[in-house]
């Protein structure tokens, strides 16, 4: 029997730092259960997309189809089953928005398999596997079984870095699945939040602020602070529910999780909220994550 590794990539979404990492583990994840790393790409991909994604994967699986091109909780939804249930895997990885952990939830009641997210670390122990997460606001880690296929785990965002390009890029396979609008659910409007042309996710320095520095002006000295470092600015949840900031800017448990080389938290409290949001700092025993709390 071999074993089927999928990992999700979508059209809408390309090739990130987060993809990237999606692909490393389900590479690593593959190679120690001996079995086959699959890339299904969901969407209107590039021509670009589909040439990275096959560096990193045994087989590359396109579900391309315009009802696809962007996200819909119920056409994406059963699509994506189709799919799982033609490809037949033990595991699906998926990304740690919030599509993505709504989808696995829903396929995994509908493929009737298990599911667990946020993963930090995935390992095989058998045919099981090992799947490491934080609770408690990131105080404690925790380590799931998931015994019963097929396993949905989503992967937090850039907790895997990619591993190197393999020698021979993937096969592609167009897959052939009679796709349909479901009308259940009709999207009303869209509407797309501008971004900067780097993401913070993607950022490797931060400068970050917090509720002390006690209203909206001291963080243009953040943003001349970020720009002479060459850095990007951030802020902890209450600056962001007062208003002083945009809402894209928060880093925490509800918001945004960033893997910086280097952190610098200015007038934050350093709730574990906020920490968990910056677990995956590098090397933060080495002085380079520094968190600063200024009063």
């Amino acid at each position: 029997m071999i074993f089927v590794v999928i990992s999700c990539v979508f059209g809408w979404t390309g090739i990130d730092r987060a993809a990237l990492g999606v692909l490393g583990a389900g590479q690593r994840l593959a190679q120690e259960l001996a079995g086959r790393h699959t890339a299904l790409i969901v969407g209107l991909p590039s021509d670009d997309c589909v040439a990275e994604v096959a560096r990193f994967v045994d087989v590359v699986q396109v579900l391309n189809d315009p009802l696809l091109a962007n996200h819909h909780s119920e056409t994406t939804l059963t699509a994506l089953t189709k799919a799982c249930r033609q490809l037949n895997p033990a595991v699906i990885l998926l990304g740690n928005d919030c599509y993505c952990q709504e989808m696995a939830l829903r396929m995994t009641h509908r493929l009737k398999g298990s599911a667990t997210g946020d993963a930090l670390s995935l390992k095989a122990e058998g045919e099981a596997v090992l799947v490491t997460r934080s609770v408690y606001g990131g105080k404690a880690q925790v380590t799931f079984a998931l015994h019963r296929k097929p396993a949905f785990i989503w992967v937090r965002a850039r907790a895997y870095n990619p591993t190197r390009p393999q020698d021979v890029s993937a096969e592609i396979v167009p897959m052939q699945l009679k796709i349909e609008e479901d009308q259940r659910v009709v999207l009303i409007d869209r509407q797309t939040e501008p971004q900067a042309a780097a993401r913070l996710e993607d950022a490797r320095v931060i400068v970050s602020g917090g509720r002390g520095l006690g209203g909206p002006e001291p963080f243009t000295h953040l943003q001349s602070l970020a720009a002479a470092m060459g850095a990007h600015v951030a802020a902890s949840r209450a600056a962001c529910d007062a208003g002083w900031v945009p809402a894209g800017w928060q880093v925490g448990q509800t918001g945004k999780k960033v893997a910086p080389d280097l952190y610098l938290a200015i007038a934050t409290s350093g709730a574990s909220q906020h920490i968990m949001g910056i677990a995956d700092a590098k090397d933060r025993s080495t002085n380079n994550c520094l968190i600063s709390n200024v009063a």
